[in-house]
């Protein structure tokens, strides 16, 4: 694992150069690898990543389908293993009534995490259910608690921020990156179908990294969600933004590229039998008989096996 000193060291670095930090999220130990390979900054995992490698969209990670903080637990068990010289960081239900946060944040630090983000995150909810949520104890409050005690731990702390009020909260708190969420990833077969425009991203990616360095100016600021889908989507927003220093993808890391190359690859496989059997040799096009061996008598004659 990582110190927050070492990860705060590269990631400032890779500014310094001039790139875009990346973070990746990863549901499994393949993902991973993957994007350690490609060059990830930071791999973040949280129980969304298990439910949308298994098909279903990012929100599921909201729902009661599982105990979100054990999730990530027995991922960090497939994931840490493989991933050898890249800081990661678990999402953490900051919410989560049955759990001391300081204990758990301490058993994550010492199952080698490096740091930690407040996913699942109330701050995808909104209207009276988010209103009731914030009335009876379960608000986004518990999430900056928890960026708070994770700072003291020495974890490097990348919080979901939504909006202006949120980015002052986590700096306060000392957050050491803000993720300015545009909200669910378009795209794919799962992704969101109604999200905001390009420029009403960057407004708001601005809106929160001018909150956040006034009162950190060191906080690095990335974008994450809605159209930011793809590489040209980020491109975008880092274009026409200030103080803005990379994207964090999740959804746009593992799931949208593992859709399209799994796809593309079996249709390329079915594209090289229709190639060889398309004369008809080997297939009757006019009754799709299966194909078949010829037999082959004891003096080597071949009869077509009909």
């Amino acid at each position: 694992m990582f110190t927050r000193s070492e990860c705060l060291r590269r990631l400032n670095a890779v500014v310094r150069e001039g790139r875009p930090i990346i973070g990746a999220g990863a549901g499994t130990g393949l993902s991973a690898k993957c994007a350690e390979a490609g060059g990830a900054d930071l791999i973040v995992i949280y129980n969304s990543g298990r439910f949308r490698m298994a098909g279903c969209g990012s929100l599921a990670g909201l729902m009661p389908y599982g105990d979100a903080n054990a999730i990530v637990m027995d991922m960090g068990r497939e994931v840490l293993p493989v991933v050898k010289n890249t800081p990661v960081l678990a999402g953490v239900c900051g919410t989560d009534p049955f759990r001391l946060k300081p204990v758990f944040l301490k058993q994550l630090k010492d199952a080698g995490f490096s740091g930690v983000q407040n996913f699942p995150t109330v701050g995808l909810h909104d209207g009276m259910f988010r209103l009731h949520l914030e009335e009876t104890g379960m608000g986004y409050d518990l999430e900056v608690e928890m960026i708070a005690q994770a700072n003291t731990l020495g974890l490097l702390t990348t919080p979901y921020v939504f909006n202006a009020g949120d980015a002052l909260k986590m700096a306060e708190a000392g957050a050491d990156v803000l993720v300015a969420h545009a909200g669910l990833t378009a795209k794919g077969s799962v992704g969101a179908k109604s999200v905001m425009t390009l420029d009403q991203a960057a407004e708001l990616v601005q809106k929160i990294a001018d909150t956040g360095k006034s009162v950190n100016p060191d906080v690095l600021i990335i974008c994450h969600g809605g159209p930011i889908a793809e590489p040209e989507d980020a491109a975008y927003i880092l274009q026409h933004t200030r103080g803005v220093h990379g994207f964090f993808g999740a959804s746009s890391i593992e799931r949208l590229p593992t859709e399209i190359a799994i796809t593309r690859q079996v249709e390329r496989f079915k594209e090289i039998l229709r190639r060889q059997i398309g004369d008809g040799e080997l297939l009757d096009a006019d009754t799709n008989s299966e194909l078949k061996e010829p037999i082959v008598s004891h003096d080597g004659h071949e009869t077509p096996n009909t």
